[in-house]
């Protein structure tokens, strides 16, 4: 079984828990967004696998999960790309927030979500467990998509997208 590492407001540990009865109690744990983007300035979107535990068959980013207990999220972040979408790449840690979201299914979100950016022009292999379908597409489609059918995208993506745009207009990577 999994654990998630349990955190306080300030994102220190405080503890482990199983990471489907963290979704199932919103317990605030720790997690990692990875945002890819192609030589062209395409971001690499995905749509999880119509059997994850919520948020199937969604539109979100290149990958996110957890960090297990004892790793550094950096390191969880390049692990977990590797697992979903079969390539690594240098990542770079661009800034936290936190989200709460509740699901149909009576599941939930309350995470503090590091954010890493990295850039990525080979070939993918995506792992059919975790992704359904994936491609890269301009920010400004992205936007208007999420825009006109937000119901696409996952909760969390709705939420990281425009804090995204944000933080890139003011970096340069």
């Amino acid at each position: 079984m999994t654990q998630v590492i349990l955190v306080n407001k300030l994102d220190e540990a405080i503890g482990e828990m199983e990471k489907l009865q963290a979704h199932k109690t919103a317990a605030l744990h720790r997690a990692f967004s990875v945002f890819i983007f192609n030589g062209d300035g395409k971001m690499l979107l995905q749509k999880r696998a119509l059997q994850k535990y919520h948020s199937a068959g969604l539109w979100t980013n290149a990958c996110c999960s957890h960090p297990l207990p004892g790793e550094n999220t950096k390191d969880a972040a390049a692990r977990r790309l590797k697992e979903e979408l079969g390539f690594t790449t240098d990542l770079t840690h661009a800034f936290t927030f936190s989200y709460q979201s509740a699901f149909e299914n009576g599941l939930s979100e309350n995470e503090i979500d590091h954010v890493f950016i990295g850039h990525y022009d080979g070939p993918v292999f995506a792992n059919e467990e975790e992704v359904s379908h994936y491609h890269f597409q301009q920010m400004e489609a992205i936007k208007s998509k999420l825009h006109l059918e937000p119901n696409v995208f996952t909760s969390w993506f709705k939420i990281a997208f425009p804090l995204l745009e944000t933080y890139l207009a003011n970096t340069t990577l």
